[in-house]
């Protein structure tokens, strides 16, 4: 008997997720300019404001206000329209200083010795699903909502287009846990008001939706994908049948409240802790990348086709209280996923100063990660500027930065020579 799995994915303007840029934005703008920044940075959108609260220790000072506008802008909030724009919104700053008894958990006299920022439990998963190692179902969704931005922005194919929308993929399964095709895609997309009535305005989004966003989102799949995407499925575009009014004064935003469109669509498991706005001594955000990297380069060796790590945490201490692996019965050679785990123990360095070191964590990189998923991503290295703005100067600083480093299969040899594959 086939089965179904659905995930869905919410664009760079849905509420939310402006609030995980502007977190995220913000905490770039310390860690360039002191890499040693402890921030907790949470955010509050609605209709024409802003609200930032949280806890930060640096030595670096961030103009607030600059950054939320900059990113706000950016998104494409620029139109009086809108209701939540850029240049006018109010912007409320409530950060303070983070509390010392956290940070003495954190801090120690050997770096190495660094305990974890918080308790808590965090998951990586990874499988042969789609061209990214996440599942098919989240990976049609990003690409959906990224085309989508991409269209919008060049304001020639769809100009009626604006920033808010959300996707969702439910794909078909076969007994064997395989994808066998697409079931239903649903589309919902703000969009300007048209001169004509709802049912003529609904019926040219679903036609471009269908004709010219599909296409281009599975052109750029690989063949398997692009297979599966050819079978026969139902297309539900703004089933409401209207959706002028969206972003932040339709519906309040809030950082990390989109968790599981941050990792893995519903599948393997979230411990419950968001990304967007912390610093990696929390290992909310840290060892959940590090599990992503673990999971990746074990089914990118072969070791499965499939697989789930737990890593969990107690705050101050800096080696994990537990390390879980499963591999759903995917594991190859007859190997148990206690073998496997006891192999990651030998591989993998888990303390939060060795996750910090060897993903390159402890630069501003994060401002990326904030809209479309942090996990499937592709490895770049880039150039990225920023400017650090008081009273009295402006210190204009570049640097060359590695993004989504947890997605980089540079473990896989190592882990091909352990398993003698």
């Amino acid at each position: 008997m086939s089965y179904l799995f659905t995930s869905e994915s919410v664009s760079e303007g849905h509420p939310d997720k402006v609030s995980d840029q502007i977190s995220d934005a913000i905490l770039d703008q310390f860690l360039a300019f002191d890499k040693n920044s402890k921030v907790a940075c949470e955010t509050l959108v609605t209709t024409g404001q802003v609200i930032v609260a949280g806890e930060v220790k640096s030595n670096a000072y961030v103009d607030i206000e600059k950054t939320v506008r900059e990113v706000i802008n950016k998104i494409g909030y620029t139109k009086s329209e809108y209701k939540f724009v850029g240049d006018s919104c109010g912007i409320l700053s409530a950060i303070h200083e983070q509390s010392p008894d956290i940070n003495m958990g954190v801090d120690r006299t050997k770096p190495e010795d660094q305990g974890a920022g918080d308790q808590g439990m965090m998951f990586g998963y990874a499988s042969r699903e789609s061209d990214d190692y996440i599942p098919l179902s989240l990976f049609l969704s990003h690409r959906i909502l990224m085309e989508m931005a991409e269209m919008r922005r060049a304001g020639d194919v769809i100009s009626y287009l604006r920033p808010d929308s959300k996707s969702q993929v439910t794909i078909k399964y076969d007994d064997h846990h395989q994808p066998i095709g697409i079931d239903t895609i649903v589309i919902s997309t703000q969009h300007d008001a048209f001169d004509q009535d709802d049912k003529l305005m609904l019926r040219k989004i679903k036609s471009d939706m269908e004709t010219l966003l599909l296409p281009r989102v599975f052109d750029n799949c690989s063949e398997k994908i692009r297979k599966l995407c050819n079978t026969d499925f139902r297309l539900l575009v703004n089933p409401t049948g209207r959706f002028v009014e969206g972003g932040p004064h339709a519906d309040t935003g809030l950082t990390g409240r989109k968790i599981i469109v941050d990792t893995y669509g519903g599948k393997g498991a979230h411990g419950g802790g968001a990304f967007s706005g912390k610093d990696p001594s929390k290992v909310d955000r840290s060892a959940a990348y590090a599990a992503r990297h673990i999971a990746k380069n074990m089914v990118g060796a072969g070791v499965a086709d499939e697989m789930l790590v737990q890593l969990s945490y107690a705050i101050g201490v800096a080696k994990p209280v537990g390390i879980y692996v499963n591999t759903y019965g995917t594991a190859k050679g007859g190997w148990s996923d206690v073998y496997i785990n006891e192999k990651i123990k030998e591989i993998f360095q888990l303390r939060p100063y060795d996750i910090e070191k060897n993903l390159r964590l402890r630069n501003p990189i994060y401002s990326e990660t904030a809209a479309y998923g942090h996990m499937g991503r592709t490895p770049q290295t880039v150039k990225k500027s920023f400017v650090q703005s008081n009273s009295h100067n402006s210190i204009p600083l570049e640097m060359t930065v590695d993004l989504f480093t947890w997605e980089e299969l540079n473990k896989v040899e190592e882990i091909r020579t352990a398993f003698k594959l």
